[in-house]
């Protein structure tokens, strides 16, 4: 028969439950930090995984991409020609007729940036764009083999490029003489090779060329070298590290030609190549030899004057670049000015008014209309003869 419990029963129960409570109770205390301690490993190695696919999944999905872009955006009216050395130079014609147009583009920057000039004046005459060695689509060579001028200059170097120019002209059958247009390093290029090749340029276009001795100036080498050259190089690791890829999906990145007018594989090409760590590379080579580029066609100018024969045009905006503080663009006016003075007394002077060193593409009509006047002159001259 069971017997009925009592509440004294109860009580006792309950006391006997607290003491084996109180009992458990030191033991819990004890075992919790060592609870706390395996948590903190745990939230540390899951940072660290999550760090570390933030280091390397970025860059690994930029270069799979990269690999096939490189496919699908190649300009499909473009040619890649072997110039030697294991070297392949992208060169993009459009348009007939005589003489040939060759545009060579700012510093670190792709023959994209000649899209509107080019698509303008191919509807005269025959115009060519190419890029330079490490830009764009054309293949830089890092091994040691040199032969020839290749010894005497450096790479991305104003003395390479010209040599490379010269064997690119050759490979591609272009018509001589030919209007040579630079703008930036490609004035500077532009400048050596009709001193050199003077048989081959009939007309020298420069578009906000760099003064030779503007790097003497103490002001410009270091904006140049303290402030330029290491946020090109931010953007050089960043591209690298796959951030740049990133920054664009996000908006927060805009490639240099982005405007509504561009054709939507050109815009994927300049987002390609602001994520291509290769063409970045050599975009900041190009800067940081610019001052032995300088020298160099400063010495070439003294060793060989440029022949008579060859017409010379300057054009230049209100500024070199307006968004400089006005100290800078003021040294670089005045050089400028001094240079055109000693060098090429005769040359034409073109002023656009509004425009800096972005005319080519913030202005490209500006630029086609006097290079449209100085093709259809040539052309009368040569229907005359």
């Amino acid at each position: 028969m069971l017997r009925k419990r009592t509440d004294g029963q109860e009580n006792d129960g309950n006391v006997k439950t607290d003491k084996k409570k109180k009992a458990a109770s030191p033991g819990e205390n004890k075992a919790s930090p060592h609870a706390n301690e395996r948590t903190c490993w745990s939230t540390l190695i899951l940072m660290g995984k999550i760090l570390l696919l933030i280091i390397f999944v970025p860059p690994f999905l930029n270069y799979a991409a990269l690999q096939r872009e490189a496919q699908m955006l190649s300009p499909k009216d473009g040619q890649s020609f072997d110039i030697g050395l294991g070297q392949k130079v992208h060169m993009l014609c459009k348009g007939k007729g005589q003489p040939v147009v060759i545009l060579d583009a700012p510093t670190g920057m792709s023959s994209d940036i000649w899209y509107h000039v080019q698509e303008t004046l191919s509807e005269l005459t025959k115009v060519c764009t190419y890029d330079r060695v490490g830009l764009g689509f054309s293949r830089r060579v890092f091994q040691n083999e040199t032969t020839g001028m290749e010894k005497v200059w450096g790479m991305s170097t104003t003395g390479r490029m010209v040599d490379d120019l010269y064997r690119l002209v050759k490979v591609a059958e272009i018509a001589t003489p030919f209007v040579l247009v630079g703008s930036e390093l490609g004035s500077l290029n532009g400048r050596f090779y009709s001193h050199i090749h003077h048989t081959q340029v009939s007309d020298l276009v420069l578009i906000d060329p760099i003064p030779e001795d503007v790097f003497e100036e103490e002001q410009w080498q270091q904006y140049w070298y303290s402030q330029l050259v290491p946020s090109l190089q931010v953007l050089q690791f960043a591209a690298a590290a796959g951030l740049s890829r990133l920054m664009i999906i996000l908006g927060l990145m805009k490639p240099t030609l982005h405007h509504q007018q561009l054709s939507e594989e050109l815009l994927q090409r300049q987002k390609y190549l602001l994520s291509n760590p290769a063409h970045q590379s050599s975009a900041v080579d190009e800067h940081f030899f610019l001052n032995e580029s300088a020298s160099q066609v400063g010495e070439i100018s003294k060793f060989k004057p440029l022949s008579s024969k060859t017409s010379v045009s300057v054009i230049t905006g209100d500024t070199y670049d307006e968004t400089l503080p006005a100290h800078l663009n003021e040294v670089v006016a005045a050089l400028q000015r001094r240079f055109v003075e000693q060098s090429y007394p005769q040359a034409s002077r073109i002023h656009v008014p509004g425009a800096d060193r972005r005319m080519i593409y913030t202005q490209p009509d500006a630029v086609s209309k006097h290079l449209w006047r100085l093709v259809s002159r040539r052309q009368t001259r040569q229907q005359s003869q």
